[in-house]
């Protein structure tokens, strides 16, 4: 399989969600960006660059021992942007494609990264790759390629790179996932409960 990477992105306040960052809130026993970063993991993702920003400290302790590398955005408070940029920019010459991975997917699974692999791997790595709902909704995480890399770079504001995305619907591939609960993501307090219940 071609060498891949996942930019996780950590970097943000979570103003949403009150005064604590919910990326270090505890689900099933360890702190939510943990999880992800250990799904990355298990799906032998090559690189693993964490972007942090505000509360960097709390993020690297959260995921200590683990085989990942911080990177961090001076910009994190101009939005998702400046993130997905600084990861892009981390990114060795090696990489044949990155997953650009939102640290607050509880539910995320190495299964889910290794189909969008696949899917990456059929399409000679030149296709962006993303999984979708069963209507064809666009979830995350995405599978970019390295020759979308330097739109990525150039990345700033709050809107990530979902302008870019649906610019290059003909660069795209739909992977459906039936299972919805894999793209829960946690913005408030209720949606750290409702996850911590499913988790049990």
């Amino acid at each position: 399989m071609a060498p891949l990477a996942a930019i996780v992105l950590a970097a943000g306040a979570s103003e949403r969600f009150g005064r604590d960052n919910k990326l270090v809130a505890p689900i099933g026993g360890k702190p939510l960006v943990r999880g992800v970063a250990e799904a990355v993991l298990a799906a032998d993702v090559a690189d693993v660059v964490v972007v942090t920003g505000c509360d960097a400290a709390q993020i690297e302790a959260a995921l200590s021992g683990l085989s990942v590398r911080f990177v961090p955005n001076a910009d994190w408070q101009t939005g998702m942007g400046a993130s997905i940029a600084a990861g892009a920019n981390a990114l060795g010459e090696d990489i044949d494609g990155a997953f650009v991975v939102p640290g607050d997917m509880p539910f995320l699974s190495a299964g889910l990264l290794r189909s969008l692999a696949a899917a990456f791997a059929r399409h000679r790595g030149q296709a962006i790759v993303y999984p979708a709902t069963p209507d064809g909704a666009q979830r995350n995480p995405v599978l970019w390629p390295r020759r979308f890399f330097p739109q990525l770079k150039e990345l700033s504001g709050p809107a990530g790179a979902k302008q870019i995305l649906q610019s290059l619907k003909a660069d795209s591939v739909a992977v459906p996932v039936a299972d919805a609960t894999v793209f829960a993501d946690i913005d408030t307090r209720a949606d750290l409960a409702a996850a911590v219940t499913r988790s049990k």
